[in-house]
């Protein structure tokens, strides 16, 4: 496989990000910070030449990634698969109403951070098992292209923990601010971490 680049984007700051809820499958906005946030990163990559763009198909992916895609008068392609962990019954909740109303659920996440399926929603394998799915489809199709990808900071957590060969276990140790640029290098055999949280 000819060598492919893959500029992994956070969304930027969204609605409610103050508020220590689980957004998941949720479609909120982003918020003003969070437009001049991917403004910037259009600016950021401007002399990089971009073949494909996708994102997660949830407004403050797919909004941030049409943002930067105008730069090169291009229009993302929209994919379900790149969105964010399904919180299920947990979406809009705080740490203390999740407790509150599912005794016991956080701590049992935490025992099993990897398989533990939250009511009415996914897994960390889940996540996993969708996101590289796709992810690997758009790969074999981009050879030698560079490619822009927006999505969400579990999503990228996920592919980064792929291309350094971590368990999910290690998914809450990689810092993902909104706005921020991963850059991961694919080769037939193996997968080059460029830059993390950039």
């Amino acid at each position: 496989m000819e060598k492919v680049t893959l500029y992994l984007v956070r969304h930027g700051e969204c609605e409610h990000f103050d508020k220590c809820q689980f957004f998941g499958h949720t479609d909120i906005d982003l918020t003003c910070t969070g437009i001049r946030q991917m403004k910037s990163m259009a600016q950021r990559l401007e002399g990089i030449t971009i073949d494909q763009i996708y994102s997660s198909d949830l407004k403050r992916a797919s909004k941030s990634a049409s943002i930067i895609a105008s730069h090169w008068n291009k229009i993302p392609r929209n994919v379900p698969q790149f969105r964010e962990v399904n919180f299920g019954k947990w979406e809009g909740l705080t740490w203390e109403e999740i407790e509150k109303q599912f005794p016991g659920s956080l701590e049992a996440r935490f025992k099993d951070v990897i398989n533990y399926k939250i009511p009415g929603g996914e897994s960390l394998e889940d996540l996993r098992v969708r996101v590289l799915g796709k992810l690997r489809e758009i790969l074999k199709g981009g050879e030698g292209k560079s490619i822009l990808l927006v999505t969400h900071g579990g999503v990228n957590r996920v592919i980064l923990c792929d291309a350094l060969g971590l368990s999910l276990e290690n998914l809450f140790r990689i810092e993902q601010d909104y706005g921020c640029l991963n850059i991961i290098d694919y080769f037939r055999d193996t997968m080059v971490v460029k830059l993390v949280n950039g």
